[in-house]
């Protein structure tokens, strides 16, 4: 055990305290705000002081749903700055400001060899905890990132970028892996449902790729904010037939590929619906087993193919990272309300329950900071 990692221990003007406040989720649909200890590093690891984490809809799944065991500290799309060093630690030093991935593949595995890393037993594992079974842990003040991580799991941030900003480099890293899967070529069109900021950073991408992009939402307040971002081809899925729509703008065909950006099994037909024959589908947002209905024909005759992508991709991570870390677009612009540690409850439950006009929440540790 480094002493470095000690409560007491000074870094710069901060000292690390023997315990700290986290939002521990209890249960189903429960999350206490309690003071914890705070988590000790060992060789090769590193203590980051949190800045930002923001909320994603697979922390929101599992409060939900009861997926996970009982206590657990979530959060896991995190940037802060490193308090503590462990021994032989040497590609990170105290002070040095950090975003942190929760999962890294072992690199080796069958997994590995055939590019499917969410698969990989290693990477399946969580290298990140605030404390309890480990589970990202950014929704507390201090969190202990394991070995594997730190040697492949942890980028500085540069100067002149923020921590809003870098905590957008995994659900960035997510979102590119979709789009690879999709394999879209210049001049396809794309249509987008959901207009979430996951659908928005999707749709983004796409049209990076040289797509012409189409976005799908209920709420016109989510397509005024797309149109920031250069998202001008729209359906207001409120007042009109989606698919119908999709088709008069593509020649009767349909778009070349669907992205289902939000998480309602029942989207699904209406999305192959709106593909073209030979098209594909992207499964996203369905996170959670069930059943869906779907016409086996438009697989197998009309040869549309139903594809999935989940979590970030270890081979994308450098593009990632320069994306969002080299600023190519404002991505903080995505965040409506941002919450104090104190408030983590009350966050939580807005990104749960969202309104037309709310994006990206995110809950900040770093808002109590008075020496940084």
């Amino acid at each position: 055990m480094s002493v470095a990692t000690q409560p007491g221990t000074a870094i710069g003007r901060q000292a690390i305290p023997a315990t700290m406040t986290a939002a521990v989720y209890r249960g189903i649909n429960d999350v206490r705000m309690e003071t914890v200890p705070v988590p000790q590093i060992g060789a090769g690891e590193i203590l980051v002081r949190v800045h930002t984490c923001g909320i994603c809809g697979t922390d929101l799944k599992k409060i939900a749903t009861g997926s996970h065991s009982a206590p657990r500290i979530f959060g896991h799309e995190m940037t802060g700055v490193v308090a503590a060093v462990g021994e032989g630690t040497t590609e990170f030093k105290v002070g040095d400001r950090v975003m942190v991935f929760h999962h890294i593949p072992c690199g080796e595995c069958y997994y590995c060899r055939h590019k499917v890393f969410a698969q990989c037993p290693t990477y399946k594992k969580v290298g990140a905890t605030a404390g309890y079974e480990p589970s990202g842990g950014g929704f507390a003040e201090y969190v202990r990132v394991m070995d594997w991580i730190v040697r492949k799991g942890v980028l500085r941030i540069p100067e002149g970028t923020s921590f809003e900003q870098a905590s957008f480099v995994e659900p960035v890293n997510t979102c590119m892996k979709g789009i690879e899967t999709l394999a879209l070529r210049a001049g396809e069109t794309v249509l987008v449902i959901g207009q979430g900021p996951i659908g928005i950073i999707l749709s983004v991408l796409a049209q990076r790729s040289g797509a012409r992009v189409i976005t799908s939402d209920l709420f016109p307040q989510r397509h005024t904010i797309a149109k920031t971002f250069g998202l001008k081809e729209f359906i207001d899925a409120a007042t009109s037939n989606t698919v119908h729509r999709v088709k008069e703008w593509t020649e009767g065909r349909g778009a070349d590929a669907v992205v289902l950006a939000v998480a309602g099994n029942n989207l699904i037909r209406p999305a192959m619906e709106a593909t073209r024959p030979g098209g594909r589908v992207l499964l996203f947002a369905q996170t959670q087993h069930g059943e869906a209905t779907i016409d086996p024909a438009a697989v197998c005759v009309d040869e549309k193919s139903l594809l999935g992508s989940y979590s970030a991709s270890v081979d994308l991570q450098e593009e990632s990272a320069g994306f969002v870390l080299g600023r190519e677009v404002d991505l903080a612009r995505l965040i409506t309300h941002r919450f104090p540690l104190a408030q983590a409850v009350e966050a939580l439950q807005v990104a749960a329950h969202p309104q037309p006009d709310s994006m990206k929440v995110v809950i900040q540790p770093g808002s109590a900071w008075k020496d940084q």
